[in-house]
């Protein structure tokens, strides 16, 4: 029995032993390490007139235009239903895609431009090629009121002489 009872206490002492022996299955995380807080955010390439005809669809969503640049404009600011206060923002107009022989703005989209960045381009001109990122916030009045968050100017075209006269 003497023999029994020391197997047993052989067979104890390495099972705790090897239960030891392993190693923690516990994750440590230090909680000054800083974390990359930047998500990237997708856009989905969009035709304005779509978001014209249909804003409620895209309120909420992270859109991008490419487009001929109209003007700068005051448009829909200080309108109290999507209030974008003109003190700090300005809005764009965009030139209609479906019209080809004149310029005709795209009005019914409400563009705003944060004003600081709007100055870095006070230079554009009627006709040249933007692409814009941003969100549709509203759709007061049945129209698209979309925030800007990214604003690169694509291409400019070239300034006749007749015009500058």
């Amino acid at each position: 029995m003497n023999k029994f009872k020391g197997l047993v206490l052989i067979l104890a002492v390495a099972a705790g032993l090897s239960v030891c022996a392993q190693a923690p299955q516990t994750l440590i995380v230090n909680a000054n390490t800083p974390t990359n807080s930047k998500q990237t955010v997708a856009y989905s390439v969009v035709n304005p007139l779509d978001v014209v005809a249909r804003p409620n669809f895209y309120m909420n969503k992270n859109i991008k235009i490419k487009a001929k640049f109209d003007k700068f404009s005051t448009l829909g600011l200080d309108y109290k239903p999507a209030m974008r206060s003109s003190e700090k923002y300005i809005s764009f107009l965009i030139q209609r895609p479906d019209v080809t022989d004149h310029n005709i703005p795209l009005s019914e989209l409400k563009i705003f431009l944060n004003r600081t960045e709007a100055e870095k381009h006070i230079d554009l001109n009627s006709g040249d090629i933007v692409e814009f990122t941003g969100k549709v916030f509203s759709s007061a009045l049945g129209d698209a009121w979309m925030d800007v968050d990214k604003f690169t100017v694509i291409s400019t075209k070239p300034k006749n002489e007749t015009e500058t006269k």
